[in-house]
């Protein structure tokens, strides 16, 4: 493979796998070398100046961090977005060319095919059909302290299963596990009830 070079990639070109899209949606492709600066003045302007209601991000491969990340900065400055999330596969075609052909040798170029994965964001602000997979509501309005107001609205309102997607930073856990080390010995009675009642519940 040392005499080939890659020529060219191209991506398999699917339906954007959203239901009642409207035909002038705008689709943000992010590629692994995009700014996001540059990504997000070209949503943004979509969005506030050209009053679109709904955009999507894709991207594949190693761009599908970026894509997401794109995704939250864009949530973070207009707020109020609902979000709907597909994950798929798409194929990429990649072709290499023989940059040093023998004579009576194999063929000059080389297709490979590849499997990527690849995400779909789709952003509106219109409300979006709640059952479908991978729908996201919008998240309640926050002040400056983000992660805090973000934390707290969502045990306020009681939807923990949306709290328990993101799991607690590593060092919480550490400093809550050092607590219980400390209170159990201060306390038997304490954690023989609480193994009592585990096994009970068993």
């Amino acid at each position: 493979m040392e005499n080939f070079r890659k020529v060219r990639t191209s991506e398999e070109e699917s339906p954007l796998p959203f239901p009642n899209l409207p035909p002038d949606v705008v689709e943000m492709k992010v590629k692994e070398g995009s700014k996001i600066r540059n990504l997000m003045n070209f949503a943004m302007a979509q969005m506030e100046l050209k009053g679109s209601r709904q955009i999507v991000f894709s991207g594949c491969g190693r761009a599908v961090t970026k894509t997401i990340t794109c995704v939250e900065i864009m949530k973070r400055k207009l707020g109020g977005l609902h979000q709907v999330t597909k994950v798929r596969y798409k194929t990429l075609l990649e072709v290499w060319e023989n940059q040093d052909p023998l004579p009576g040798g194999p063929a000059q170029n080389l297709t490979v095919h590849k499997n990527v994965p690849s995400i779909c964001i789709l952003l509106s602000r219109d409300p979006l059909d709640p059952n479908q997979t991978g729908y996201q509501p919008p998240e309640p309005p926050h002040g400056p302290e983000m992660q805090l107001g973000e934390a707290a609205g969502e045990d306020m309102s009681g939807s923990s299963t949306k709290g328990l997607k993101r799991p607690l930073p590593p060092p919480c856990q550490e400093l809550l596990s050092k607590k219980l080390q400390v209170q159990v010995p201060d306390s038997p009675s304490g954690s023989e009830t609480t193994n009592h009642q585990l096994n009970h519940h068993h």
